[in-house]
């Protein structure tokens, strides 16, 4: 079976070099060119192939870290944006606070100063009172001098007679006296 083998194997070799001799097939050109391919592909395997694939490979690689980035971003973004709201909803609550109390306090410092309107008023009140009262003693003093006065005078051309200082003196304390109890 080798034999058989061998033979049809120099048969295919034969058949191959009648039918590279009718085209024209020249095996040291053919030679030449396999190295000059072979020489031109591993050129170009080694010089534009893998450039061309490290090339590619680093834009995929960027590609990606841009689409992580802007993932990140957009997760940064929207804790941002919750973390602002948390913020203001925080500072509106504190403002509504702070309203609050300013009303509280206006309302007591109103208070207050009513209470201390009220104070001075009801002070003045009580001081007019003490000064009315103080005026009315005053006068009433003034009246009761001057009703003795015009006892005294009247009960001199009254009687025609002049009257001592202790009969003057005696009928002006009767008549104050007369005069307090009514």
């Amino acid at each position: 079976m080798n034999g058989q083998l061998f033979f049809a194997a120099s048969d295919l070799a034969d058949l191959g070099k009648s039918t590279g001799e009718t085209f024209g097939f020249n095996t040291q050109l053919f030679i030449s060119q396999v190295i000059s391919f072979c020489i031109v592909a591993f050129l170009l395997h080694r010089f534009a192939y893998k450039p061309i694939l490290k090339v590619l490979e680093e834009r995929r690689q960027k590609i990606a870290e841009g689409l992580a980035n802007a993932e990140k971003i957009k997760q940064e973004l929207a804790n941002a944006q919750s973390k602002s709201q948390e913020i203001l909803t925080a500072a509106n609550a504190q403002g509504n606070k702070m309203m609050e109390e300013a009303r509280q306090s206006a309302a007591k410092v109103l208070e207050v100063e009513t209470q201390k309107a009220i104070a001075a008023a009801n002070d003045i009140v009580t001081k007019a009172r003490q000064a009315s009262d103080a005026e009315l003693v005053r006068m009433k003093a003034e009246l009761r001098k001057e009703v003795g006065r015009l006892v005294v005078a009247t009960s001199t051309k009254v009687t025609g007679n002049i009257l001592t200082a202790d009969q003057q003196s005696r009928l002006a304390e009767d008549t104050a006296k007369q005069l307090a109890s009514n």
